[in-house]
């Protein structure tokens, strides 16, 4: 049951007994532990981890093992009409207080877009049947915000926005959840996961997830764990290839191109673009927001408290004239990569002349 722990280190409100609004998942979690369970349940948003987080725990835990034959129905969206779905959810559990109904992938429905079936779903919303347990796993996407679709199922069921996790709350999330997995994370190590991984939780809670298996101790972990276990190169990373173009470190800067074109399929050019477009962004910031207190800077630019003296060091070296002349060369770097004048450039290429140009 600790798996189902992960996501409580989300901002912490608690659970709401009233529909009406968009419900947290840690609140949707933390009822359903508790044994209290809503008849229906629409999980929706670009963040998969929540949304399988909520229907693996209802899956797994909301009818007792021996009961989930007769009671328990879980369908694929592409394979389902609306009419379908109701149609099971409509039927009363056969020797038992509850049956769940829970549809994966609940965004390939093919009709949910059609007002036909809106209608019927709607009309279900207005009265569910008390005994069962309705799901819909909508990932990747949302309802239209103006749909009455929408308006109704948050005024009637337990309806969670599952949004990925803000990059500058990313390291708060990552050290929050080694704790709440009974370790601990240092801010360097933290930062490493962050900017090598990003904020793809899934992938992160994964790799996390096959190091911890070489663990039996609570452990601190350190940059030459990630290193060791998840197969990041403590000295050759995204983290360190932005600190050293922040810093002015040509050498260190080439040196970890050059693994990079060494290594493409673990290193491609597009994240690193997204991420120095990230990090001068909050380098502008630090223009921007002038001579403040640095636990004020970290909070204005939306990095952790841990990270702020690099971009103010980095903001020196950079000014701001300097800072708009490198969002035009990720711009023409991207036009490239995307074979835009790219003269038949190599990625490789078009990064080693990027790093160049921002540097120079």
């Amino acid at each position: 049951m600790k798996f189902y722990s992960e996501c409580l280190h989300l901002l912490s409100l608690g659970a709401r007994e009233n529909y009406g609004m968009s419900h947290l998942p840690e609140a949707v979690l933390k009822d359903l532990k508790s044994k209290k369970f809503a008849p229906i349940y629409f999980l929706q948003g670009d963040e998969p981890y929540f949304i399988d987080l909520i229907s693996d725990f209802l899956e797994k835990n909301a009818i007792p093992e021996v009961e989930r034959g007769f009671n328990q129905l879980v369908l694929y969206g592409k394979e389902a009409a609306v009419s379908t779905i109701l149609s099971h959810a409509r039927k009363f559990p056969m020797m038992a207080d509850k049956q769940l109904v829970l549809i994966k992938e609940a965004q390939n429905i093919p009709d949910l877009g059609k007002e036909d079936a809106q209608k019927l779903l709607l009309n279900y919303l207005s009265n569910p049947l008390p005994s069962t347990i309705l799901v819909f796993a909508y990932k990747h996407k949302k309802l239209d915000g103006r749909s009455s679709l929408k308006k109704e199922l948050e005024k009637k069921a337990v309806f969670v926005e599952a949004e990925k996790i803000k990059d500058w709350k990313l390291n708060d999330w990552i050290g929050s959840y080694f704790k709440e997995l009974g370790h601990q994370i240092e801010p360097k190590a933290s930062q490493l996961l962050a900017d090598s991984i990003g904020n793809n939780l899934e992938v992160m809670t994964n790799e996390v997830g096959k190091m911890m298996l070489n663990f039996n101790e609570p452990t601190r972990f350190t940059v030459d764990h990630i290193s060791k276990y998840i197969g990041i190169h403590k000295d050759y990373n995204n983290f360190e290839l932005t600190k050293a173009i922040g810093y002015r470190d040509v050498n260190k800067a080439n040196l970890i191109v050059h693994y990079f074109i060494q290594n493409p399929k673990n290193h491609p050019v597009i994240p690193i673009f997204s991420l120095l477009y990230s990090y001068f962004s909050r380098i502008a910031l630090v223009h921007r927001a002038g001579s403040i207190a640095e636990n004020q800077l970290a909070s204005a630019i939306g990095v952790n408290p841990y990270g702020v003296k690099e971009y103010v060091i980095a903001a020196k070296n950079y000014k701001l004239g300097k800072v708009i002349d490198v969002f035009g060369y990720l711009k023409e770097a991207d036009l490239r990569f995307k074979g835009v004048d790219s003269g038949n450039m190599s990625e490789g290429e078009i990064l080693r002349e990027l790093v160049f140009k921002v540097m120079h």
